[in-house]
C-alpha cells in the first residue's frame, strides 16, 4: 500500500456521491444504494439513514459490509466495518435537503442516524482523461489489442 494509492482511492470515492452498500446479516447478501454524505481522510465513509431498515438490522447483527461506487469513468469497491452512530451533531453537520426527502422529520427525527463504514479494503479503478479519452482508448483496444488504459490500485487501509 502507498499513501499515493491511498489518496486515490479516497479522491475516486470522494467524487460519487451514491454507492451500493451491501451487508451481510441473517438474511443474507442485501445491497441498497446510499447517499454518501462524507469521505474522512482516515478512510471512514459516513452515510445517513433510517434506523428501522433492514440494512441496519444487519449490520447490528454483522457490521461487515461492502461498498461500491461507480461512474462514467471511474469505479471503487470498498471492504469493512460499519457502525450504526448516534451523534446529533454529526447528523446535523452532515444533514442534506437529499436526506430530507427520505426523512421529512429532519435530524431531529428520532428514527434519523448515521452509519459510519470504517474501510479496511479497497479498489479503484479511474480512466484517465474525459470521457474523449475514454473513447480513443477504447478504440485504440480495438485496433491494437493492447489493454485498456486504466489506472488501477489496491489498498489496505
Amino acid at each position: 500500500m502507498t499513501d499515493d494509492d491511498r489518496a486515490k482511492l479516497l479522491e475516486v470515492i470522494g467524487g460519487i456521491p451514491i454507492a451500493m452498500l451491501t451487508t451481510f446479516g441473517p438474511d443474507g447478501p442485501r445491497s441498497v444504494p446510499m447517499a454518501r454524505q462524507e469521505v474522512d481522510p482516515g478512510a471512514e465513509l459516513w452515510f445517513i439513514t433510517a434506523r428501522d431498515t433492514a440494512h441496519v438490522r444487519a449490520i447490528q447483527a454483522d457490521p461487515r459490509v461492502s461498498v461500491t461506487f461507480s461512474a462514467a469513468d471511474s469505479w471503487a469497491a470498498t471492504y469493512g466495518r460499519a457502525t450504526v452512530v448516534d451523534d446529533q451533531e454529526k447528523l446535523r453537520k452532515l444533514w442534506t435537503t437529499f436526506a430530507e426527502a427520505w426523512m421529512p422529520g429532519g435530524p431531529e427525527d428520532p428514527n434519523a442516524t448515521l452509519l459510519r463504514v470504517d474501510v479496511e479494503h479497497g479498489e479503484y479503478w479511474d480512466t484517465p482523461g474525459s470521457r474523449i479519452a475514454s473513447l480513443i482508448s477504447l478504440a485504440k483496444t480495438k485496433l491494437t489489442g493492447e489493454t485498456y488504459d486504466a489506472d488501477h490500485g489496491s489498498v489496505d487501509v
